[in-house]
């Protein structure tokens, strides 16, 4: 898929979103991507994920990790093109770790896939899992990366599906607070 193509997809199904958002951050942004509007779809998520996939088929990939919520069906249907195994890390105590009797053996050369990457903050911890688990974090593949370029994963190199940049403004800098437009809270903590 061209980033064209996969821009579209996420317009036609309401992934990308424009308005005036609160993020988890607490920054303000006039776009918003929402995963699930597009995940909701089996038919679009095997689509991205069989993009992401062909960009890996080479790389000898054994298992594909995600964190959770998101990374969960990124990983299950990447893992399903590429025909390996697929697991998920998930924060406990506000660690991120495997769990669910998930382990990695010596060696394993493991694909890490997310979803939307701003920071890259949470795939730099699951790169710690798996190498603290024996395993080689081989590349990260992302849906959106809405960083403008700037996440970086050191010596493991990163491939996105779309690259955005996304604008974002501390509150009392937003030009969208001084116009009056309505806030709306978005992510996993907001309620519209």
């Amino acid at each position: 898929m061209t980033e064209k193509e996969v821009y579209d997809l996420l317009c036609e199904t309401g992934a990308i979103m424009n308005g005036h958002f609160k993020l988890t951050s607490g920054l303000h942004s006039p776009h918003y991507v929402e995963k699930f509007n597009v995940l909701q779809h089996p038919k679009y998520t095997e689509k991205l994920c069989r993009a992401m996939a062909e960009h890996f088929k080479d790389a000898n990939i054994e298992t594909v990790v995600g964190p959770v919520t998101g990374g969960i069906i990124l990983a299950h249907e990447t893992g399903k093109a590429l025909n390996t195994r697929a697991i998920f890390t998930e924060r406990v105590d506000g660690k991120m770790t495997f769990r669910r009797g998930f382990s990695l053996h010596e060696g394993e050369r493991v694909l890490i896939v997310e979803d939307i990457v701003t920071t890259g903050g949470s795939i730099k911890e699951v790169i710690e899992v798996v190498k603290e688990n024996g395993g080689i974090p081989v590349a990260v593949s992302m849906l959106v990366d809405r960083s403008g370029g700037k996440v970086n994963f050191g010596d493991i190199p990163g491939f996105a599906l779309l690259h955005m940049n996304v604008e974002t403004y501390e509150p009392e800098n937003c030009p969208l607070c001084a116009k009056g437009e309505p806030l709306t809270k978005r992510g996993s903590t907001g309620k519209k």
